[in-house]
């Protein structure tokens, strides 16, 4: 691969440069990138194309790579540090409890706060501390499409704003509640690092008790929100939409004591969380 030579923090000032070949990533290694030059254009180094990665699957948060799955060996980590160059490798043992805590064991460098980008924004995080799932990233760009501007939405497991922010980047005024204080602090300055603080209002606590008047929009991003039905089905308008997410074996439908306050819309499956056990979306629009 034929390259020039440049500082990361000038790769978005030369992006419609005509030598930059755009076919191609710039592959940026010890504060140094590496753009690759249209044929044609005189190029500073000739770098060996890199082989395809054939390791063991992994998420990038940010700077920071999240293994899954049995403990990794010592051959998995090295694929991954030679394939991204992260600043720490994260094992993720498990996801404990209603507030899915990340139990996660340090396997190469160190976690730390990471800006992570997605769809236009950012999200500040540590990923030992609060989880963020990127294979929702469909979902939430389905629900950025739906959404209508100045719709009032209720985000009931906000977590670090994963649903809230591109809700509000659409145009909906949303009300994020977060039980865990941890997330919750990660919430509030995305909220603010992103511009939103006029149309996301944030609060610590239950969803439960936190919810007040009515909504166009109920988002339930959690696998217990069945359970917790009947406070969203308090404060839904008459015409609004509940998207319910769940995890089970079979496609889910909605409880008999909700059969005349709710037509099914739509189910989603989104994606696998173990074996026979998949993530859905129900949407539930009020009549």
């Amino acid at each position: 691969m034929r390259v020039r030579v440049v500082r990361p923090d000038s790769l978005a000032r030369i992006q419609e440069d005509p030598w930059v070949e755009r076919k191609r990533r710039p592959y940026v290694r010890d504060g140094i990138a590496y753009v690759p030059v249209r044929d044609g254009y005189e190029a500073e180094s000739v770098l060996p194309d890199r082989r395809p990665y054939s390791g063991r699957g992994f998420t990038m948060i940010g700077t920071i790579a999240l293994l899954e799955g049995d403990e990794p060996t010592e051959e998995h980590v090295r694929q991954v540090k030679e394939w991204k160059n992260p600043t720490g490798i994260l094992w993720v043992r498990a996801r404990n409890g209603t507030l899915r805590l990340p139990d996660v064991r340090v396997v190469y460098g160190e976690s730390s706060v990471v800006r992570h980008r997605e769809m236009g924004i950012s999200y500040w995080l540590d990923p030992s501390q609060v989880m963020f799932s990127r294979g929702n990233r469909q979902e939430k760009a389905r629900m950025r499409g739906v959404v209508r501007k100045g719709e009032r939405v209720a985000d009931m497991f906000a977590g670090i704003g994963q649903f809230s922010l591109p809700l509000a980047l659409a145009g909906a005024n949303v009300h994020a509640m977060e039980l865990n204080p941890v997330a919750y602090r990660y919430l509030c300055r995305n909220i603010e690092e992103n511009g939103f603080s006029g149309q996301v209002t944030a609060e610590c606590g239950d969803c439960r008790d936190l919810l007040f008047g009515w909504y166009d929009r109920i988002v339930m991003g959690h696998f217990d929100s069945p359970d917790m039905l009947s406070a969203a089905a308090s404060h839904i308008l008459p015409g609004g939409t509940i998207h319910l997410h769940t995890a089970c074996e079979a496609t889910p439908s909605v409880g008999e004591q909700y059969r005349e306050s709710f037509v099914v819309e739509a189910i989603r499956r989104v994606k696998k969380v173990r074996p026979h056990t998949w993530h859905y979306v129900m949407d539930l629009r009020a009549t």
